[in-house]
């Protein structure tokens, strides 16, 4: 009987395939890199074609590291960057442009517009989010504005669109062989078109935006027995195999880590962070700038919701020292480097490239370096960095304590930067608690696969998911309540240079 799981999880920066066992152990993996598109200042794209073709290809490379073959995979789950969006031709499987990604501020004037015209207070209350240009909605107005003939192709659903879980499932069941266009409830979340409380999209959100309901996918459960679709034989995994879970990154790191009871919470570290705090059945609405989010569905109709604080620019600062400044060669080096001084030098770096998300939520805030003298040198900015992380989850971490009056004794963390040991001391040390690594770190590809593994009964029921998760170490908070309230009193002093200054 077929028991493995493949996971793919399509982030910001590249795909990976991960083949697991039963038990949830990992037996191969495969990654490869895609570009960054910036044809504009703001603007972020990436190829969805590109993008398909890697997947195709880690699919396929893990099954060549591993002694599975096709015919063993039980299911395939689906993890994606959320928010990022495409719109392609049924018929063809041709894009129509790029993906525009999350980051991807050129949205800011529809935004702009939809709070001039009085939309918040319906948005927040009917999606659990604010008007932001993280949003998917806003990215698909502005490709019906600006691509010409485009809204009349999606009018009679030729056009149709998705975030990357609907393109990747859509490509994989067949594409213009009648390819599943369809999302799961967690992505469909995250585009500012879905209505918390009726779980379907919102006529009036959509009128909003002027988005035809005739180029949306179908919204499926996270873990779906009834199934999204078979791959295809002659596709990247030669075999015909069940595609039947699907999540956002976020929503599948919160899986990963076992936190299906109300209260439990974890942080995920990629290229942005997000923390997100599980709140059962009921969404609960947030005064504090965080987000309400579906956290995962088991069954059409209902959900779980989640509690969420959205931070831009984390792992992606740390691209940035390397990419653009040349300070590092990997990311690996930002360890040695910031253990070398034993602070930043009075510096403090806000990394405001995109605008800051929760809890201030101002589109129109920039970058910062604020402190500097002739003193600081390369490792005090590259420490800067690593503080930035932590400080911006201290600020989210307080939000969601004001939110769900309950104090966080405890952090899970995840994602890649989570093996830099000093990132996780620093990370324990601001927030004052303990910060708690697992032992399996690919904890959004574990939740894709959970799912999937769930819907075909590989996995009987969440308490069995329980047991799978393990603690690899533990870190414990060193600094004196002085140093750490007078570190986070300087750390909102630079945000406030930061806020504001692209405006007008």
């Amino acid at each position: 009987m077929a028991s493995f799981i493949a996971a793919v999880d399509q982030g910001t920066t590249g795909s990976r395939c991960l083949i697991l066992d039963p038990l949830g152990r990992i037996v191969a993996t495969a990654y490869e890199e895609h570009r960054q598109l910036f044809p504009r200042p703001g603007w972020v794209e990436h190829d969805p074609l590109e993008i398909w073709h890697k997947v195709a290809s880690v699919l396929r490379g893990a099954l060549a590291q591993s002694a599975v073959a096709a015919q063993d995979l039980a299911a395939l789950g689906i993890t994606n960057q959320r928010e990022t969006v495409v719109v392609w031709d049924r018929a063809t499987g041709r894009p129509y442009y790029n993906a525009i990604v999350w980051q991807c501020t050129r949205t800011r004037e529809i935004c702009r517009q939809l709070v001039a015209q009085g939309y918040e207070d319906m948005v927040r209350r009917k999606t659990g989010l604010v008007i932001a240009t993280y949003f998917s909605g806003p990215k698909i107005a502005w490709l019906l504005d600006n691509i010409p003939g485009l809204r009349a192709l999606a009018e009679r659903g030729e056009a149709i669109c998705g975030t990357m879980d609907t393109w990747l499932i859509w490509n994989l069941t067949g594409g213009p062989r009648g390819g599943a266009h369809i999302t799961d409830i967690t992505n469909a979340s995250r585009t500012m078109l879905l209505n918390l409380h009726t779980l379907d999209w919102d006529e009036e959100l959509l009128a909003m935006l002027r988005i035809p309901r005739a180029m949306l996918p179908a919204i499926r459960p996270s873990s779906d027995c009834a199934l999204y679709g078979l791959t295809m034989s002659d596709g990247p995994l030669g075999a015909k195999v069940p595609v039947c879970g699907a999540l956002g990154d976020q929503q599948a790191a919160l899986v990963g880590q076992a936190c299906f009871s109300p209260g439990e919470a974890k942080n995920t570290y990629g290229t942005g962070s997000f923390l997100l705090l599980n709140t059962g059945e009921v969404p609960r609405p947030s005064p504090s700038g965080l987000l309400t989010t579906v956290a995962y569905g088991l069954e059409p109709g209902r959900c779980h919701y989640a509690l969420e604080g959205s931070i831009a620019i984390t792992g992606a600062a740390v691209q940035w020292l390397r990419d653009n400044l040349g300070l590092i060669r990997n990311a690996a080096e930002t360890e040695a480097i910031a253990g070398s001084v034993d602070d930043a030098g009075g510096i403090y770096f806000v990394p405001a490239f995109s605008g800051l998300f929760a809890p201030h939520w101002d589109m129109d805030a920039r970058g910062v370096i604020v402190g500097l003298t002739r003193y600081v040198t390369k490792a005090h900015l590259v420490r800067a960095t690593l503080e930035a992380i932590c400080y911006q989850t201290r600020e989210v971490v307080e939000a969601m304590e004001a939110d769900a009056g309950i104090p966080l004794r405890a952090l899970k963390v995840d994602g890649g930067a989570v093996v830099n040991n000093l990132l996780m001391q620093l990370q324990a040390d601001i927030l004052g608690v303990p910060v708690i690594r697992p032992t399996v770190r690919e904890t959004t590809a574990l939740g894709a696969a959970y799912m999937a593994g769930l819907a075909v009964g590989v996995w009987r029921n969440l308490d069995e998911l329980r047991r799978n998760w393990g603690v690899e170490r533990i870190f414990q908070p060193e600094w004196p309540e002085e140093r750490r309230a007078q570190g986070y009193r300087g750390w909102k002093r630079a945000v406030e240079r930061a806020k504001g200054w692209a405006e007008g």
